[in-house]
């Protein structure tokens, strides 16, 4: 067999796994809240939505410093290792879950435990986010020709979850398990012992580890020929591209998290839940196109470089949030169909560029020493951008809110700009060559 086949099997199963991957950690990371919240509900007898939330708030929090622990794992073990051990870790606190029961259908809260519920909620949220990263490793690792277009493959697994995850999962769970979601958190661990046993038997964590080379050439990388540096927290702080990367992409993670941690909180504002409920429709449109959209970043990113498509996404991301501003009372079918198009975008370029301008401007063997620091510190106002907004606009600020996200937009695209002249870290292996991207 020739290396190119045997290179085309493990490629396949990285991105089939890839696809799962990112499904999974959109579903456990924050999406799940909406179906326990549907089952578990102070009206039944159950958990407030407070207290149903109050673990994974945590786990937000706690995941800034896990970013940076899970990313230098990888350097110390690989990216296998820590990862099955996570999962399974996971696995367990999905589990936890079930077994926490206080479900409306099985007596409230009188049926669960909440202190259980509290801790198995947060190690699966602290769990979940190493999907994402993990995935995102083993493509920097595997590919680096095609690297956007293999990105932008598996991250149409977050979109993916938002078209069929929560509405056809809380149907099922109503109609087929009478409300009862125990044994569909069964099934999901049962699902992330399966992804363990995969990763164990069919996984490698670099292609040379396979005896093949990145993208399934036949000779090794031309712009690799040192050895791989693990940069220490200060080497990367003292670098200038590290804070172009903090700046410009903690810039557009901010905006996505404000824009769809507060879309509901503005459309209500607007003219109550029959408004929302009206909005839902053209989000849903956004999340099928967010799929496509995925691809079509990574292409971009392929054909005319990291720093031009990162240009692109931040121009587009204007497009939700001045939908979001000049939607009128009552709202507008015009502005909620250009609001679905800006969702597509963010949730399709936002996730698939982030990696890939990091692997940009380190390449692949300094990728995880510079992504887990970066990641952390972008991950601090990240965190705090849905309750910015959420709060201005309840107090009758919603225009300032929203112009202080295309200030900080502007600033976004402004540090990325400043990228143009730097050269690809591995150019000569890109795509376009030794042009500069």
């Amino acid at each position: 067999m020739t290396k190119q086949p045997k290179f085309f099997g493990r490629a396949l199963l990285l991105c089939i796994l890839g696809v799962v991957f990112m499904f999974i950690f959109s579903g456990l990371q924050s999406d799940q809240i909406n179906i326990i919240q549907a089952f578990v509900t102070a009206e039944g007898g159950g958990w407030t939505q407070v207290q149903t939330q109050l673990p994974m708030t945590i786990g937000n929090f706690v995941c800034i410093v896990l970013t940076f622990v899970y990313g230098s794992l990888f350097i110390k073990f690989g990216v296998k290792k820590p990862l099955i051990v996570v999962l399974a870790i996971t696995a367990v606190g999905v589990i936890g879950i079930a077994l926490a029961n206080g479900l409306d259908c099985n007596g409230g809260a009188a049926s669960g435990n909440y202190t259980l519920y509290c801790i198995s909620m947060f190690v699966v949220r602290c769990g979940c986010m190493i999907l994402q990263m993990a995935g995102f490793q083993l493509v920097a690792n595997w590919f680096i020709r095609y690297r956007g277009q293999i990105m932008g493959i598996i991250t149409m697994g977050s979109p993916l979850f938002s078209v069929i995850g929560t509405s056809v999962m809380s149907t099922f769970i109503a109609k087929k398990l009478g409300g009862d979601y125990r044994p569909f958190y069964i099934g999901i661990a049962l699902i992330i012992v399966a992804i363990c046993l995969i990763i164990a038997f069919g996984i490698k964590d670099t292609p040379e580890e396979a005896g093949l080379y990145p993208d399934g050439a036949q000779t090794p990388p031309k712009s690799e020929k040192g050895e791989e540096v693990n940069l220490t927290v200060g080497q990367v702080l003292r670098q200038g591209k590290a804070w172009q990367l903090i700046i410009s992409f903690g810039a557009f993670q901010f905006t996505i998290a404000a824009c769809m941690g507060s879309m509901a909180v503005r459309y209500m504002s607007l003219g109550g839940l029959e408004v929302w409920l009206n909005a839902v429709k053209y989000l849903a449109v956004g999340a099928i196109l967010g799929i496509p959209m995925s691809y079509v970043f990574g292409f971009l990113d392929d054909k005319f470089g990291s720093v031009k498509a990162s240009i692109v996404l931040g121009v587009t991301e204007l497009i939700p949030v001045l939908a979001l501003m000049l939607q009128p009372v009552g709202g507008n079918t015009t502005m909620m169909l250009l609001w679905g198009f800006g969702v597509a975008c963010m949730t399709g370029g936002v996730p698939t560029l982030h990696p890939c301008i990091t692997s940009f401007a380190y390449g692949r063997k300094e990728y995880q020493s510079a992504n887990r620091i970066i990641m952390a510190i972008q991950l601090i106002p990240y965190s705090f951008a849905a309750m910015m907004m959420t709060v201005l606009i309840q107090s009758g600020k919603a225009t300032l809110a929203y112009i202080i996200l295309m200030v900080v937009i502007a600033v976004g695209i402004i540090a990325t700009a400043s990228m143009l002249k730097m050269e690809d870290a591995n150019a000569s292996d890109r795509m376009y060559g030794d042009h500069k991207a």
